[in-house]
């Protein structure tokens, strides 16, 4: 049997997660390493990032409670167009809808009881029972919006911890996300102000479920945004461990100082601080539609604070610039003090 080519070997290596570093992750290894060999003391080993999980979907799901509109009953809805949607509901098929199928399902219903409500006579027997469902169907709207964000396959692979970091200049799933948690965002608009989706618009569903199919953008961004708080948080440790060690400034030999300025124009100016902006820029862009969607009900808040303070509150986010701000100033106040330009390179070592 001939032996498979080594370039085909290492293709399929470069293929699999954990074959290849992600290179965001390698460039911010190689950064501290770089300074570790400037300040001639031992690298500090990678960081560990364990940020708090997604709750489980038995922690998360709300009951819903089940209405039902007798057969008899349920016939005379015809005339309105309504009776055809709830035997496709009853159906076999239609029991086994997913959550986002079932999200809109309910959509499709408020629209067509409004419908039927506004037709039916007004001494028809069946409006009574009709308003009543109105009010709950209204009540359970949000309910079922939630569910389906938190406990549906597509929406809940989003938000599930992905511990893979971004690479520096890709960002899988970015706009078919940022498109879909604006449009979920629209409809917990609408259904806030007691107003009725289009049908044209409740499919709208289905389109932005298959978008986001094969990403795990949100929980991506987040390990993202926490794995470099980490290793920035280190190499700022490092280089503060070893800031009185670092000789330069008026009649002094400078070339640590520039060796380490050098440093951080070639790995951090260069690459990683547009990669950091990159994930600031995203991140602020979904924040706000999941902050909104994502605001616990009272009955699981115990569960899901956790979570929702330390993703979309703040406080991963204010990690985050404080890693950064911190690392700058060292920097700030080193090239103050060895008196180099910002901006000016010398000649690498």
């Amino acid at each position: 049997m001939p032996k498979c080519p080594a370039i085909f070997v290492l293709l399929l290596c470069f293929a699999l997660f954990g074959c290849e570093r992600n290179d965001s992750d390698a460039s911010f290894e190689t950064y501290q390493q770089r300074l570790a060999s400037v300040l001639e003391v031992p690298a500090p080993a990678a960081p560990k990032t364990q940020p708090p999980p997604l709750p489980d979907i038995r922690d998360l799901i709300l009951p819903i409670e089940e209405i039902r509109i007798g057969l008899l009953d349920a016939y005379e809805l015809r005339k309105c167009g309504l009776f055809q949607l709830i035997a496709e509901r009853n159906s076999t098929l239609g029991k086994l809808q997913d959550k986002t199928r079932q999200m809109r399902y309910e959509l499709l219903f408020m629209d067509g009881l409004e419908y039927c409500l506004s037709t039916l006579p007004e001494d028809s027997d069946l409006r009574p029972q009709l308003e009543q469902f109105h009010a709950l169907k209204r009540r359970q709207l949000p309910r079922y919006l939630w569910n389906m964000l938190t406990t549906g396959e597509e929406w809940r692979r989003q938000l599930n911890l992905f511990t893979h970091a971004f690479p520096l200049d890709s960002f899988p799933g970015a706009t078919e996300n940022q498109e879909a948690m604006r449009f979920l965002q629209h409809i917990h608009q609408i259904i806030t102000r007691g107003e009725t989706l289009p049908p044209k618009q409740a499919e709208g569903l289905l389109h932005h479920q298959a978008a986001i199919h094969t990403f795990r953008y949100f929980g991506q961004l987040v390990y993202s945004l926490a794995r470099a708080s980490d290793w920035l948080n280190a190499s700022t440790r490092l280089l503060e461990t070893h800031e009185s060690g670092v000789i330069c400034g008026a009649n002094r030999n400078q070339r640590q100082a520039e060796y380490l300025s050098n440093v951080f124009y070639q790995f951090y100016a260069v690459d990683l601080q547009p990669y950091l902006a990159e994930l600031d820029s995203q991140y602020q862009q979904i924040q706000v539609p999941l902050r909104i969607l994502l605001n616990p009900p009272p009955e699981l808040s115990p569960r899901f604070t956790p979570y929702y303070d330390y993703y979309l509150a703040g406080q991963l986010y204010q990690d985050y610039r404080q890693a950064i701000l911190s690392h700058v100033r060292f920097w700030q106040r080193t090239f103050k003090r060895c008196r180099i330009k910002v901006g000016l390179q010398h000649q690498s070592n």
